[in-house]
């Protein structure tokens, strides 16, 4: 039995494919140990309703 993917499932998997592309270029140009990092901060600065914005620039 084949179910039809919702609009919502579909969109949702378009962003875990886009995911696991930056994952894996972050991976080949810095290692599993920063990627990982990146994430975790990424998903740190969601959880605490921060802006993505606030990241430090570096020039």
């Amino acid at each position: 039995m084949t179910e039809k993917k919702s609009q919502e499932q579909q969109d949702k998997d378009r962003f875990f494919e886009k995911l696991a592309e930056l994952s894996g270029e972050m991976i080949e140009a810095h290692g599993k140990d920063f990627t990982m990092g990146a994430l975790v901060l990424a998903a740190r600065f969601i959880a605490e309703g921060k802006s993505f914005s606030e990241l430090p620039q570096h020039h």
